[in-house]
């Protein structure tokens, strides 16, 4: 699945072709996706679109008559194409702008979702209890500090909540536990105030550093232009089971917390009493 840093490519990606462009045409060629696109979606047809914002793993068209929330779902991209351009299979949705342009969704696995929104974003089930963005002002390790003192779970369970933070993923908040040198399964109650501002920067860090290299390529994600992410590359710990440490060479270790897999060195994060 896109995470933060793959969407956020995306948006940038995106933004030059579509920001200031009139839709033309809104085109669906198949309704049914995560969510059955709303007849109202429609509505972005003669509006200028004046913003690609982003909201966690959430993309939004903003127009002065509402906002075009799209979710790119397991497998989804989005690509600018000359208006004309015939449609492959998996080509679900086209927004037609007045540069020649089109803006085009392709879904292969169809979990993703095109919806339409006219009051202010909060008020959306979808973001009303959403977290802060990570790479604001408004995240930090008191933030992680707090959220976790009554929580019986893992750090990496707590990272993987929306509500305390959104969009970490389970790629870069495994990447950003062992920069952070903690191990996934330590009660995040158990953790003191300085080691989660340690692990605050170090997913900022993370995050960052994946956005700058166009996100991590695994299977589905490629950017707007079609090349993948970088960031593959750089991975310490994630999908390398088995492989030795970059840092001391001691084997990469794996587990199951919270129905998603965990990696971690357990030589550089050792799981402390809690």
């Amino acid at each position: 699945m896109p995470e933060l840093p793959e969407v956020e490519t995306s948006r940038r990606g995106i933004e030059p072709w579509v920001v200031d462009q009139v839709v033309e045409q809104f085109v669906v060629r198949q309704p049914k996706l995560r969510w059955p696109i709303p007849e109202q979606c429609s509505q972005i047809e003669g509006q200028r679109i004046q913003k690609v914002a982003r909201r966690a793993k959430y993309l939004l068209l903003e127009t002065s008559a509402g906002i075009c929330i799209i979710h790119l779902g397991m497998s989804g991209s989005l690509h600018v194409v000359p208006v004309g351009t015939p449609a492959q299979k998996h080509d679900h949705v086209d927004w037609c702008l007045s540069n020649g342009s089109c803006l085009r969704l392709r879904d292969p696995r169809r979990f993703g979702a095109v919806l339409w929104w006219e009051l202010p974003l909060d008020a959306h089930p979808l973001f009303s209890r959403l977290g802060p963005e990570p790479l604001s002002d408004a995240f930090d390790g008191e933030r992680l500090f707090q959220c976790s003192r009554a929580r019986s779970i893992s750090v990496k369970q707590l990272l993987m909540d929306n509500a305390v933070v959104v969009g970490v993923g389970n790629i870069y908040a495994n990447e950003a536990l062992f920069l952070a040198r903690l191990h996934p399964q330590q009660m995040a109650k158990s953790i003191s105030l300085a080691s989660y501002q340690h692990l605050a920067k170090a997913i900022q860090q993370i995050l960052a550093v994946a956005i700058e290299q166009g996100g991590t390529t695994l299977r589905d994600f490629s950017r707007v232009d079609g090349k993948p992410g970088y960031f593959k590359q750089q991975l310490a710990v994630y999908g390398r089971a088995g492989e030795a440490c970059l840092n001391c060479g001691a084997p990469i270790q794996s587990l199951r917390i919270g129905q998603r897999n965990s990696f971690f060195c357990p030589v550089c994060q050792p799981k402390t009493k809690s």
